[in-house]
Formats: C-alpha cells, structure tokens, sequence
C-alpha cells in the first residue's frame, strides 16, 4: 500500500468520527474540518500543495455545512460537546 493510500484511509475513518452538528456554527465548523483535511490530502494525493487544498476544501466545506439543514445531513454530535 503506498504512503498516501494510508493517508486516504485514515481520512476517512476520522470523517467517520466526525459529527455535523445541529446550529449552522457547528455544522459550519465541522464542515470546514472535514474540507480542509480532504482538501490537504487530495492536494497531496494530486502532485498539488497541500496547504492551498486545505484552504480551499475548508472554506467550501465551511459553506456547504453552513447551507445545509439537520435534516439534510445529521452524523450525530459533535466529537466537541
């Protein structure tokens, strides 16, 4: 198995692990969360910078839990409460 392969596992299984929230901060916060660690990774995996994948798959993460509603997307509480 090859290095980032094993990254690519372990993101998922801390996404897994990951709750959204029921206000639109938590869901925002953690949506950003788990955008910029696929946003880094997929950087990575892609020859690209790794810190501009964060950024960029965090804001759009960040927006995309702040746009959605508990019933689009419910994974539970959050690890944080």
């Amino acid at each position: 198995m090859k290095p980032y392969q094993k990254t690519i596992i372990a993101m998922i299984a801390l996404t897994s692990l990951a709750a959204c929230g029921n206000t639109k901060g938590d869901r925002a916060l953690s949506g950003g969360a788990i955008g910029a660690g696929a946003g880094a990774v997929g950087g990575a995996v892609l020859g690209a910078d790794p810190v501009t994948g964060a950024v960029i798959g965090g804001a759009v993460g960040a927006a995309t839990g702040a746009l959605t509603k508990k019933k689009d997307v419910d994974l539970g509480k959050p690890i944080w409460k």
